[in-house]
């Protein structure tokens, strides 16, 4: 598996990372405990080394599934996990808040580390940006952290540019977490030139587009209530049957290159900088095999303008968001 660097501190990882919301939140169907940490084990065997959680998954529970899965090989994976929600006590779906007070911080992160079955985070995020705690006082309790040795680095997800600079003044930033991907591309505008201005890295979440740019979805796909994507505007019936002709241009592509359209999606994010490490999420270790061929599909340079080209052509339907969950990102 090749290898990219996140950041000035050289927090190295493999070049695809392995997001595991799946295995225990949001998406409908309850999955067997001991199969997924099986799917983890055989995730690391194929030189995937870098886990994506929290503590909102579950909640609770994904952190826990990822310490019993890893903690028997913990020098050979990263992890990142993340705090910013005031969770219900008891474990229940849903929160209370945002919480990224400084007490709160540091204990989210010393159950985090119990949950995990480890005396370090590698890399810790700000799940969401609190406005009611000034982002100094967040990245200095990261820093305390650091310097305690309960953290390694530091990370934001879904900050605005403005807020991710003073943070960045007080503790370093290694990596960005934001939604990126061939149907979303906002980033391109404003976050891509300050990350690479600051030697910030960018770990796309959702780089499938939560599942839409596989092709296994359509407007006649039905979602579970349960499923996070059911309240989202981009996965409406009438919003993805729109969104069919986003996945032609990929699949066009992938019968020339022997690939799916899956692999063509994550070969054109990976192209993108060599510092960003897209995190595709799964439960079967099929998908997740389509997923690493990505890692060495190499696309040609005007492979990547036939795609930019031809995905302009296609204007995504539908928010990413709904209106309460679209106030959460760029504070």
């Amino acid at each position: 598996m090749k290898k990219r660097t996140l950041g000035k501190n050289g927090l190295e990882v493999s070049a695809l990372g392995f997001g595991s919301m799946g295995m225990s939140a949001s998406y409908g169907v309850r999955q067997d405990e001991t199969e997924m940490m099986a799917l983890c084990r055989a995730v690391v065997d194929r030189g995937v080394t870098f886990f994506d959680t929290a503590e909102s998954y579950g909640p609770f529970t994904n952190e826990t599934l990822l310490g019993k899965a890893l903690s028997p090989i913990r020098e050979q994976v990263v992890i990142a996990t993340k705090f910013g929600f005031q969770l219900n006590p008891d474990g229940s779906p849903g929160w209370q808040g945002l919480n990224s007070r400084p007490e709160h911080l540091r204990e989210v992160v010393e159950a985090s580390l119990r949950r995990l079955q480890t005396d370090y985070i590698d890399l810790l995020y700000q799940h969401r940006v609190d406005p009611a705690v000034p982002i100094e006082d967040v990245a200095g309790t990261v820093k305390e952290l650091i310097g305690q040795g309960k953290v390694r680095h530091f990370g934001m997800s879904e900050p605005s540019m403005a807020t991710l600079r003073r943070a960045h003044a007080v503790q370093p930033v290694t990596a960005l977490q934001n939604e990126y991907s061939i149907w979303w591309r906002a980033p391109e505008a404003e976050i891509l030139p300050t990350l690479e201005e600051l030697g910030i890295g960018l770990v796309p979440y959702s780089p499938l587009g939560r599942g839409f740019l596989t092709g296994a979805m359509d407007a006649s796909t039905t979602l579970a209530s349960d499923d996070f994507r059911a309240a989202l505007p981009r996965f409406s019936p009438e919003a993805m049957k729109a969104n069919q002709a986003l996945i032609a241009v990929l699949a066009e592509l992938g019968r020339k290159r022997n690939a799916t359209p899956a692999q063509i999606a994550l070969g054109w994010l990976l192209a993108q900088k060599p510092w960003v490490v897209p995190i595709p999420g799964t439960t079967k270790l099929t998908r997740f095999e389509e997923n690493i061929g990505a890692v060495d599909l190499d696309l040609t340079a005007d492979e990547l303008h036939e795609i930019g080209v031809a995905a302009a052509q296609v204007p995504v339907q539908g928010d990413r968001y709904p209106e309460h969950l679209q106030k959460l990102v760029g504070g």
